[in-house]
């Protein structure tokens, strides 16, 4: 029967009030039959999920605390609650992502407004000179107002399905937004740190010059008195050139990145305001929370599962074309030849009427657009795993880069210290003329290094800590939808 039928040709029967025109019952009922037995498809069940939630963190790093909406503010430095600030207020990516929003919430609008009849208003007023059979001539108005609805009953749920997968989308979206916003927030309280970083190897930088300076001035006296050699005058003048190299650098690099986070906060480029120094910004608490608790924190997380449902119910929607659809029409109206007919005694005009439209032959198309949608739903499944898997590796991965950039801490921080011990020894040996000046000098590097690195590590801990509320959600959770 469905090959018969599929020869019939592109065709859509249309069942009117009075039954199926031109056949009789039995035979219109056989058919109805057939289309029915033509339009089924077995359902396509999504593939089988390999996602395993792991019952913990592979690391434990201590105390934690449960995230906080404005997670940024634990830092405790004003100038950063106030450039994240900034940043959600005037991206301009977030500005879109929230654009964005709005669009598909308008299209949820659409999608729903097809549950509901349609109403039309027309009134067509027309004037035409037409020739009688006796060859007189005639002029004539004619002046129609009319109302038509018409109305498509949901028999399979096609509607509800479509309105249903836009429902997700807006959801999605939303979502969306959500993890630009929390981007947004990560990004900004990364790169303010990183600038505070950058501040503080500048004012070390700073003072080992002023140092460089001294030691310059010390080298060149004792040259010049004859106690010590040209070679140690030179390589004081090349120490304090090497320092003062490095200075430029750092402040090409404190205005690009000011430049950034001007543009990051919806702002021309120009200077970020300050608060702390890197040493009195604080650590905040670690965030806290289970593994399966991220799969509704993170909104990354909740954006694909939103795009698994939109796109199984896109599929249930597409398998419900290949059935017939029922739409129902009515209209009334008034007509008169003259204006004052049509307001005082007019012509009264009324129609009712229904339609079963059902696809016959499509050349396989509807049943490739479902095959089309089944595949596009399998692949928001794999992709709504691999988001999910992706969680949890950055998740692992933040802590453990706390857990070890603090143990680093510690290690650089003895390093300085035991460094300089070194360097005060030097210097009194030196000035005891128990050791060169050369000694001296690779005990200022030693102690130098140390500085910069314990610099580097502060600022690779605060901004580890960001990244680890970036990868845990953040302060977002599932709104209430």
């Amino acid at each position: 029967m469905k090959i018969g039928l599929q020869r019939i040709g592109m065709q859509r029967i249309a069942l009117q009030r009075t039954g199926m025109i031109g056949i009789g019952p039995k035979l219109a009922a056989t058919l109805l039959a057939a289309i029915l037995s033509a339009c089924t498809m077995p359902p396509q069940p999504p593939p089988a999920s390999t996602l395993d939630v792991p019952a913990g963190w592979r690391t434990r790093v201590g105390p934690s605390a449960p995230i906080e909406a404005a997670w940024w503010t634990g830092f405790g430095d004003p100038a950063l609650n106030a450039l994240v600030d900034r940043a959600l207020a005037g991206n301009g990516d977030l500005r879109v992502a929230r654009s964005r929003m709005e669009e598909y919430q308008a299209r949820l609008r659409i999608a729903q407004a097809a549950r509901y009849p349609t109403l039309d208003l027309s009134v067509s007023p027309t004037r035409a000179r037409s020739l009688s059979a006796l060859g007189v001539d005639r002029e004539l108005s004619v002046y129609q107002a009319g109302v038509q609805a018409a109305y498509e009953v949901d028999v399979w749920g096609r509607i509800g399905r479509l309105t249903e997968a836009a429902f997700a989308d807006a959801e999605a979206r939303q979502a969306a937004a959500d993890a630009a916003a929390l981007s947004v927030a990560a990004s900004a309280a990364s790169g303010y740190l990183t600038l505070r970083g950058q501040d503080a190897q500048l004012a070390l930088a700073q003072a080992t010059l002023e140092t460089r300076q001294r030691s310059l001035d010390f080298a060149r006296r004792q040259f010049e008195t004859g106690y010590s050699s040209r070679l140690e005058w030179l390589q004081a003048q090349s120490e304090y050139r090497a320092t003062a190299e490095t200075i430029p650098q750092l402040q090409r690099a404190i205005q690009q990145q000011e430049n950034a986070l001007s543009i990051l906060v919806g702002a021309n480029p120009g200077p970020i305001p300050r608060g702390p120094a890197l040493g009195d910004i604080r650590l905040p608490p670690l965030p806290d929370g289970l593994p399966s608790e991220l799969l509704r924190r993170r909104p990354d997380i909740f954006q694909a599962e939103r795009a698994v449902i939109a796109a199984d119910a896109s599929l249930r929607a597409a398998r419900d074309q290949l059935l017939p659809s029922l739409r129902l029409t009515a209209s009334a109206g008034v007509q008169g030849f003259t204006l004052e007919q049509l307001l005082n005694n007019p012509f009264t005009l009324w129609s009712i009427g229904g339609s079963v439209l059902a696809p016959l032959f499509e050349g396989g198309r509807l049943r490739a657009q479902t095959e089309v949608s089944a595949a596009v739903r399998d692949q928001a499944v794999f992709a709504y795993e691999s988001t999910v898997r992706n969680a949890f590796s950055e998740t692992n991965n933040g802590l453990v880069a706390v857990e070890r950039l603090r143990e680093q801490e510690v290690q650089v921080a003895e390093r300085r210290a035991a460094a300089a011990e070194a360097l005060r020894i030097a210097v009194n040996r030196q000035r005891n003329g128990y050791a060169s000046y050369l000694e001296a000098l690779d005990a200022q590097r030693t102690l130098n290094t140390a500085e910069v690195s314990l610099l580097q590590i502060r600022t690779n801990l605060l901004t580890a800590e960001v990244d680890l509320y970036r990868a845990m959600g953040g302060g977002w959770t599932e709104p209430a939808r």
